[in-house]
């Protein structure tokens, strides 16, 4: 269950522009691409696992032993049916900024502005782009970018979280000892995903929001 914060002035401006921004038909000049990264404690077998009989499935220990971490990127177009899921070691802005340059000058190369939505992470700002690249070349990269964030507290708004929720429950469901073994099983389930063209139906409006959340609101005079 999602815990929805202060439904202030702000969330629900922030609420209304991402819920109208999801209510346009998909145009490919146009695309909405939402973005959000998840973290992942690489775990090794500590002994060989015992297959019982052929077909069944194996039977591990339940001792294992840790690797690290790895990071996940993950951006959803939800109405295109397309993902690009990068595995890095760290998720810092650096990390970050090539992931996003990357869809920019690739997948998306040839769309005439780009909606991308965020949350509020500290690595998820222009600034950090203008760090990393400097100011001529991120202005370049990002002169047809358009950011779009949630509200505060309200990642429940960006759908790359439904993503992530299937990537963790198709894929990464079982251990992954380091990091080129993750690599592979995602760039399996990511390519098995994108030829499948699987979308996100996002029926959740900015009339459902007022109907089931409206008596929370921060009467504007306070705000």
């Amino acid at each position: 269950m999602w815990c929805i914060g202060t439904l202030t002035l702000e969330y629900r401006l922030r609420m209304y522009e991402l819920l109208e921004l999801y209510a346009r038909p998909l145009d490919p000049r146009e695309p909405v691409v939402c973005v959000d990264e998840k973290s992942l404690q690489l775990l090794a077998r500590s002994r060989a696992p015992l297959l019982i009989a052929q077909g069944a499935p194996i039977k591990e220990d339940y001792e294992y032993v840790r690797r690290g971490t790895s990071n996940l990127f993950v951006a959803i177009e939800p109405k295109g049916g397309h993902r690009e899921v990068s595995v890095t070691q760290h998720r810092g802005k650096a990390d970050f900024v090539h992931f996003i340059a990357a869809l920019l000058t690739g997948t998306y190369a040839t769309a005439r502005r780009v909606h991308l939505v965020l949350d509020n992470l500290n690595i998820h700002l222009r600034k950090c782009f203008v760090d990393i690249l400097g100011q001529p070349a991120a202005g370049k990269l990002l002169g047809r970018v358009e950011f779009h964030y949630t509200p505060k507290h309200a990642s429940w708004l960006n759908m790359a979280e439904i993503e992530i929720g299937i990537l963790s429950r198709q894929c990464l469901d079982r251990r992954m000892p380091n990091r080129d073994c993750l690599q592979f099983e995602v760039d399996k389930w990511q390519c098995a995903r994108n030829a499948a063209r699987r979308t996100i139906q996002w029926k959740f409006t900015r009339q459902d929001a007022d109907q089931k959340l409206g008596t929370h609101y921060v009467p504007l005079f306070t705000c």
